[in-house]
């Protein structure tokens, strides 16, 4: 969904060569797979942080036109809201002192927006949810004006036939209301976390980070406000589903943790994008069939949480990545490339385990783990693989932890780097607090000022101190 389209209204002969044109290419996928034509490269990390700019008042600042063409970086592009832009971070070969590179190049480019965004008189905000956002800024008027967001709500529309979009999260209270378009997927922003795989292995890691998708929600959770209310510990997950829901069952919700394991190859979350998924964009490209490009664009709209993605290596040989998209953004950028430590490892170590975890720990308990973590956070009570029921805390010091560190040394992640990046993430389990709990702490000690509260956050943020650091 980065790639611009030319138009937003299509005909019936459009959807109809759309989807002559994605059989074509998923036969094609198909017959690259089993030739092995992928890349086999090393391991690579990279990422996707999608941020907010923020006004004087702490309040969304639709700027990101005039801030975009001030910046001037490709690395920094639009997002669906005015409000919004997203940052891209190079992709690293994940050996040595990876971690810190990562960090390096997100603090230099997140340096360089806030000074941009200071000439416009505004600020960059890292958090799941803006605490001071309200529902009325989540109109069309704020959408960012690009063909593709205006296409993609006018289809998600015509397949919800025109009724409006409920949202109703239970939470420690309830928020329960109507929307008539898509704009509330604005209000969820998130660190989406980029693995490139063998894509011989590419089913092992997928499972394996649906498996993980539990811990790594309640670790970085950051996302506890909506509205003015106090809903879950990652509220971005019953939001993102619901802000863009066509109706209808499970098996054509856009955003989704999917309705099983993957099983002997990558190739099955293709086939049922094509089979299982409405066209919803079915924008015409005078591309080779093979560039895959209505392939993906087709996947660019089918948000499951875990998402395969293709591309390709400057020699045009095809490549595979796990796009990991359950961590929301923020509180710091030491925060985003330690949740990306602790991914990279645990889904190394896991996919690469002996007995596929996958055979030990049904998809059903996996996914009821998810939500029972974004809902709870580091209180939640899950089941891990030998059937053991206990805390989200005490999973991660005694089992994701370890694991992280074992993947980590695998992948050849230097022996320091890891105990420092890990360890800003054993700093959130031991002092209990992440992203979530102290935006919760601190509205316990000085009342319900929303405003107070953002401006506490960013200016902890600039800091770049670990949030488990955070005073209150």
């Amino acid at each position: 969904m980065g790639q611009e389209i030319g138009e937003s209204r299509f005909s019936v002969s459009d959807f109809a060569e759309f989807e002559r044109r994605l059989a074509m290419e998923t036969e094609l996928l198909e017959a690259w797979l089993g030739d092995r034509a992928f890349s086999v490269s090393p391991p690579m990390g990279g990422f996707e942080l999608e941020a907010w700019l923020v006004d004087a008042e702490a309040r969304p600042a639709g700027v990101n036109e005039r801030f975009l063409a001030r910046l001037d970086d490709p690395l920094v592009v639009s997002e669906l809201a005015r409000f919004n832009v997203e940052l891209n971070g190079a992709p690293q070969r994940l050996e040595g002192d990876a971690l810190t590179r990562l960090h390096g190049s997100l603090h230099a480019l997140m340096g360089r927006c806030q000074q941009v965004a200071g000439e416009l008189a505004c600020r960059i905000a890292m958090v799941g949810i803006l605490p001071t956002a309200r529902n009325t800024d989540f109109s069309l008027a704020s959408m960012s004006p690009l063909q593709r967001y205006a296409a993609l709500n006018e289809q998600v529309l015509r397949l919800r036939r025109g009724s409006p979009v409920v949202v109703d999260i239970k939470g420690v209270n309830r928020l329960r209301m109507t929307h008539h378009d898509v704009m509330l997927e604005a209000a969820a922003t998130s660190f989406q976390v980029h693995l490139k795989v063998d894509a011989a292995h590419a089913a092992r890691y997928c499972n394996a980070s649906k498996i993980l998708s539990a811990p790594m929600v309640a670790v970085a959770a950051n996302s506890p406000f909506l509205f003015d209310h106090d809903l879950w510990a990652e509220t971005r997950v019953p939001l993102f589903e619901q802000s863009v829901s066509v109706g209808g069952t499970d098996h054509v919700q856009r955003v989704t943790f999917g309705l099983g394991y993957v099983g002997e190859s990558i190739l099955e979350c293709f086939t049922a994008n094509r089979d299982r998924f409405p066209v919803l964009l079915p924008h015409l490209m005078d591309e080779p069939p093979e560039s895959l490009a209505h392939l993906r664009l087709h996947n660019g709209t089918i948000w499951r949480w875990n998402r395969p993605l293709i591309g390709f290596d400057s020699d045009g040989t095809p490549h595979l990545r796990i796009e990991h998209r359950v961590v929301p953004s923020g509180p710091t950028v030491s925060d985003s490339i330690a949740n990306a430590a602790l991914y990279f490892g645990a889904v190394q170590a896991l996919a690469c385990r002996e007995t596929p975890p996958e055979g030990e720990l049904a998809f059903e308990v996996a996914r009821h783990n998810f939500y029972e973590a974004a809902r709870q956070g580091l209180d939640a009570r899950v089941t891990w693989l030998d059937g053991t029921r206990m805390s989200m805390r005490e999973l991660c010091l005694e089992e994701i932890l370890p694991l992280a560190g074992r993947g980590l040394a695998e992948l050849g992640i230097s022996e320091s780097e890891i105990g420092d990046w890990l360890g800003v993430v054993e700093g959130r389990l031991v002092s209990g607090q992440n992203g979530a709990i102290w935006q919760r702490r601190f509205l316990a000690r000085y009342g319900p000022d929303f405003r107070r509260l953002v401006e506490a956050y960013l200016e902890r943020q600039l800091t770049d101190l670990p949030v488990h650091e955070w005073t209150l």
